[in-house]
C-alpha cells in the first residue's frame, strides 16, 4: 500500500459514523427545495399517508397501554406508550411521507435563501390539510374495526380519556407542551438525516419520539387522530361509562378541539420546530457562510 493509499485509509478509519451537524443543516436546504417543489398531488398523497402513519402510532399506543398502569405503574406505562408511538415517525421518514411538524425544518432553507417564503407556506398549508385527512381516514377505519370494544370497552375508554384530557388543557399548557413536542420531533428528523443506515435512522427517531410522548407533550397531527377518535366514541354510552366520564365531556366537540387544542398546539409546534431547531441551527452552522 502506497503512502497516499495509507492516508486515504486513515481518513476512512476516522470518518464519523454519522453526518456532522453542519452537513445536516446543508442537507435540509436541499431537502426543503425538493419538498416545496412537489406537485399538489404528491403533497396531498404523501401528506395523507403521513397523517395515517402518525395515526397508526397513536392507535397502537392506545391499545398497548390501555391496561398497563395496573401492572407496571403510570411511569412505565407512559414509556410504553411513547415507545410504540414512535412507529408513526419511523414510517414517515423511512417509508416516505410529508408531515407538517417535521416540515418545520424547511425554515432552514428559507432563512438560507434557497426556499421562498411563498413556497414554504404553500407546502405547510397543503401538507397540514392532507395530514388531517389522513388522520380522519384512520379514525374511520379504526372505529369500523370495533377494536375499541376490547377489554369490555376498556380500549375505547382509554381513547376517550386521552381525547378529553387534551381538549381540557389551558391554552398556555397546550402551547408550551407543543413547543417541547416539536423541538424533539424535529430533532428526531435531524438525527435521522445524520444517521447513515436504516437501523441508525430508526434508533435516532425512536429516542426523541419516545421522550416527547412519555413526557406528555402535544403534537398537532397526532391530535388529529386522538381527539376525533374521542369525539366518535363519546356517542357510545358503554365507552363513556367505562371511562367514568358521564357528564364530563362538554369540551369534547369539534369546536372545543379546534379552539382549546389544535390552534395552540399547532402554533406551539411551529415555535418548537421552526425556531428552536431550524432557526437556531441556521444561525450556528449556516448564517455566517451565507
Amino acid at each position: 500500500m502506497s503512502k497516499e493509499e495509507e492516508k486515504i485509509q486513515i481518513v476512512k478509519d476516522i470518518a464519523p459514523a454519522c453526518n456532522p451537524p453542519a452537513a445536516v443543516a446543508n442537507a435540509f436546504c436541499v431537502i426543503g427545495q425538493k419538498k416545496t417543489n412537489l406537485s399538489w398531488t404528491q403533497m396531498m398523497i404523501l401528506g395523507i399517508l403521513a397523517g395515517a402513519f402518525i395515526g397508526f402510532g397513536s392507535e397502537l399506543a392506545t391499545i398497548v397501554s390501555f391496561d398497563a398502569a395496573k401492572y407496571v405503574g403510570v411511569g412505565i406505562t407512559k414509556f410504553l406508550f411513547g415507545s410504540v408511538f414512535a412507529v408513526g415517525l419511523i414510517l414517515v421518514v423511512i417509508a416516505g411521507a410529508e408531515l407538517f411538524t417535521g416540515n418545520n425544518l424547511i425554515v432552514i432553507g428559507t432563512l438560507n435563501g434557497s426556499v421562498p417564503v411563498r413556497k414554504l407556506l404553500n407546502s405547510w398549508f397543503w401538507v397540514y390539510i392532507a395530514n388531517f385527512i389522513g388522520s380522519l381516514l384512520l379514525v374511520w377505519i379504526m372505529y369500523a374495526t370495533d377494536l375499541w370494544k376490547t377489554g369490555d370497552f376498556a380500549v375505547g375508554a382509554k381513547a376517550l380519556a386521552i381525547a378529553n384530557g387534551k381538549v381540557n388543557l389551558s391554552w398556555g399548557a397546550a402551547f408550551s407542551r407543543a413547543i417541547g413536542c416539536n423541538w424533539l420531533v424535529c430533532l428526531a428528523v435531524w438525527l435521522a438525516i445524520a444517521a447513515k443506515d436504516v437501523g441508525g435512522k430508526i434508533l435516532a427517531i425512536y429516542v426523541p419520539i419516545m421522550a416527547f410522548v412519555a413526557s406528555g407533550f402535544e403534537h398537532c397531527v397526532a391530535n388529529m387522530y386522538f381527539v376525533p377518535m374521542g369525539i366518535a366514541l363519546k356517542t357510545n354510552a358503554s365507552v363513556v361509562a367505562a371511562a367514568g366520564l358521564t357528564d364530563k365531556l362538554a369540551n369534547l366537540t369539534w369546536g372545543g378541539f379546534f379552539v382549546n387544542n389544535l390552534i395552540p398546539v399547532t402554533l406551539g409546534n411551529i415555535v418548537g420546530g421552526a425556531f428552536f431547531v431550524s432557526t437556531l441551527y441556521w444561525v450556528v452552522y449556516l448564517k455566517d457562510k451565507k
